[in-house]
């Protein structure tokens, strides 16, 4: 019994003084990153865990984070808009969605498809978005940068910097595989 209560207390012992002893990439995206092409990154500072059922009106197109339905989108490409709450919700999980304008040419799509092919544990979604501020929008939790279109270099330094999930608070203990596929509805993004 002595040796279970020694156990417990290293255990929650590490889990206190990890900050301390090794601080991990603070949440918020990496607004100290010192890579030139990612000098155009919007960074957030939303937390995690916040479930809901109900529809959310996010401030970003698309959303970076905040509340989201309690199930995740499902990895994978896409043709259709998808539901944000649930992809919000892979956000959490460490997931790389990359949007596009609808329009975007086949041979754009598979670009973007490809790039998104380098991304660690393949913890991806890709699909068309109405109403991009720019042609394509690459987004993980807390970070987004917005691409002149599927060529664009930054998408690859993107890529390589924040496809690891480690802006999201689940980003290394999860994944988007086993989600559910949701579509938006009229109305409700």
């Amino acid at each position: 019994m002595l040796a279970l209560g020694v156990v417990v207390v290293l255990v929650a012992a590490f889990f206190v003084l990890k900050p301390i002893i090794a601080p991990g990439t603070p949440h918020g995206g990496d607004p100290s990153n010192d890579i030139p092409a990612l000098k155009a990154v919007k960074t957030y500072d939303y937390v995690g865990a916040q479930h809901t059922s109900d529809p959310v009106t996010y401030t970003e197109t698309p959303p970076a984070g905040g509340p989201h339905d309690p199930v995740w989108q499902d990895c994978g490409v896409y043709t259709q808009q998808l539901r944000n709450e649930n992809v919000v919700h892979a956000l959490e999980h460490g997931t790389v969605w990359v949007t596009y304008r609808p329009g975007t040419s086949a041979a754009d799509v598979q670009s973007l498809q490809t790039a998104l092919g380098t991304v660690k544990d393949k913890k991806t979604i890709l699909s068309p978005y109405p109403g991009l501020p720019a042609p394509v929008v690459v987004t993980v939790w807390n970070a987004q940068l917005d691409l002149k279109g599927a060529s664009d270099p930054r998408l690859a330094a993107f890529l390589s910097f924040y496809g690891d999930g480690h802006t999201a608070p689940e980003g290394a203990m999860a994944s988007c595989a086993g989600g559910k596929v949701f579509f938006a509805s009229p109305g409700n993004p």
